[in-house]
This record gives structure tokens, C-alpha cells and sequence, in this order.
């Protein structure tokens, strides 16, 4: 709780407790009250309560825990690319991926004197990134924090004019900001998607169509990643996303996290999956669940 700035604290703390007298409906998520992920997590579940966590380890532990039924964590932004590093997360975390959304991003400038004073812009640098033209072209330096919301707690504990929050416009009434400026992207399609996170043994819910996340590691041989990618051509199966990564610090092996369209018990993700498994020296399924939004 000391974590958060002093203006977010008793916000953090009713919303800690309305989630503690009923874990089942607790979604938690990383950031202070009025962050992206706030908005994810109402949007996602309208019947939840959202709960609040520091960082993304805290919101992971908090479902492990029991303290929360599942966690929203973005993944992607349409802009800035990878956003959590959920590939070392969760796979020492135990949870699975149940879900996906979609959130459209739109920033705001907010602060405690006038817009003319402004000489920092203080967010998460993930919606630094988002906006780093704006902020150049608008002469603001950018400054960084764990968390775009709780970026505006900090600007309402401090009250230095020169120090403005980058932050989801609802964060300005929730703090006591000035709203500056409103709608900040470098682009339209700013989105960023986020995955939820369950403990096991929950069966996939709905009727499609799916996504399945998994990660894995290929042998240590030539055009590994080519004859392990074979089988999913081969057996028509869209492969959305691959992503690779190193673990460890040796640089000697790489390990891959991918999206796929589809579903184990499907034939044809069945028969890449096992001409994966063939290829690779260990492959892991970390969830499937429900398009939120359409993939070809």
C-alpha cells in the first residue's frame, strides 16, 4: 500500500477491501486506480472488482494467492510493442492465459497549475513511447514512472507545475488535475491488448473461435526455427505472433513465444503442435481462450 503515492492510497485501500470481502469477483491489475489497465479490467469484467497491485508480480501473486480470481495484464501496444515481459512472468507464475482484450489508448496531459508552466511529462514509459512526437513537438521532456495513473498521484502529491502526468483522462477528475490536453497519440490505432490470467484447471469457456499461446525452445541445429515452423504451414494452421527471446544470459539458445489460431483437439493445431514438439527441445502451452477480436 505505501507503494502508491499518498492521494491514491485510500482509493487503493476501499477497492482492497471490496475485493477481500469477495475474491471471487477481484480482477486485479498492475497500477494505481485509473490506469489503462484499470479501464481493461472494467470494461473486460463489468461485474468485477478491480483490485489494484503495484507492479505486475504483485497482481500475478495476488491471483496465486487466491486474493483475486484472475489478473489483466497488457501484453502489445499497437505502437510500442512488447509491453509486460510476460513470456519470464508466466511461466514461473503457474497461471494460464483465459482470456483476451482489446483496449483503444488515448492519453492526456494533466497537472496542478497551467498548461504553460509545463516542462515534464511524467507516465509509464510504455505511453511515453505513444506519445514521444507529441511530447517533442510540444517541447516536454519525458520522465519516467512505473505506472500512468499512478504518475498522476505523484504530480497531485507534489504540485510542481513543471511536472505534468501523461495519463487516461478519468486519472485528472480521480487526483484533482487540471486536464491540459486530451486524445494524445502518435497514431489512431494506438491499442493495446491484454491477456487474463487464471489459476489451472479452468477449461476453456465459450464457442470460439480460439487463441492458443504457447512458448517454446528449438534444438540447437541449423534451420531449427524453419523445420519447426514447417508444420504449422503444412497443416494450414495462422500463426499471429512469434516472438523470440533470450533467458538466462547465455545467448546459446533462444526460446520463442507465439500465438496460433485454434485449439488443441483441432487436428490440424494437433499435428503442428506434435511436428513442433519433434523440433523443439521442450514446448509449453501457457492457455487458450476466446478471440476477443477476429484474426483471418
Amino acid at each position: 500500500m505505501e507503494t502508491f503515492a499518498a492521494p491514491a492510497r485510500p482509493i487503493v485501500a476501499a477497492m482492497a477491501a471490496a475485493a477481500a470481502a469477495e475474491p471471487a469477483r477481484a480482477v486485479a491489475f498492475q497500477g494505481a486506480p485509473g490506469a489503462n489497465s484499470h479501464v481493461a479490467a472494467v470494461e473486460a469484467f463489468p461485474n468485477g472488482l478491480p483490485l489494484p497491485c503495484f507492479s505486475f508480480e504483485d497482481a500475478i501473486d495476488a491471483v496465486k494467492a487466491g486474493d483475486a480470481d484472475c489478473a489483466i495484464i497488457p501484453i502489445e501496444n499497437s505502437l510500442h510493442g512488447r509491453v509486460a515481459d510476460i513470456h519470464f512472468l508466466l511461466p514461473e507464475s503457474g497461471l494460464v492465459i483465459t482470456g483476451e482484450h482489446f483496449l483503444g489508448i488515448r492519453h492526456a496531459l494533466m497537472g496542478t497549475g497551467i498548461r504553460a508552466d509545463v516542462r515534464q511529462a511524467m507516465s509509464h514509459p510504455q505511453a511515453l513511447g505513444q506519445c514521444r512526437h507529441w511530447l517533442k513537438a510540444h517541447d516536454i521532456q519525458p520522465l519516467a514512472y512505473p505506472d500512468t495513473a499512478g504518475a498522476a498521484a505523484v504530480v497531485a502529491e507534489r504540485r510542481d507545475p513543471r511536472i505534468a502526468a501523461l495519463a487516461p483522462p478519468r486519472a485528472a477528475a480521480i487526483y484533482g488535475l487540471t486536464l491540459f490536453d486530451a486524445d494524445i497519440a502518435d497514431a489512431d490505432h494506438n491499442m493495446t491488448r491484454f491477456v487474463v490470467l487464471a489459476r489451472g484447471g479452468k477449461p476453456p469457456v465459450g464457442a470460439g473461435p480460439w487463441m492458443t499461446t504457447l512458448i517454446f525452445e528449438v534444438k540447437n541445429v541449423p534451420a531449427a526455427l524453419y523445420k519447426a515452423m514447417g508444420g504449422f504451414a503444412t497443416n494450414g494452421v495462422n500463426m499471429t505472433k512469434l516472438e523470440s527471446y533470450q533467458r538466462g544470459g547465455s545467448f546459446a539458445a533462444t526460446e520463442f513465444y507465439a500465438d496460433i489460431v485454434g485449439k488443441p483437439g483441432d487436428e490440424n493445431v494437433d499435428r503442428a503442435l506434435e511436428e513442433l514438439g519433434f523440433q523443439s527441445k521442450w514446448l509449453r502451452v501457457l492457455g487458450t481462450y476466446q478471440q476477443a477480436r477476429a484474426r483471418p
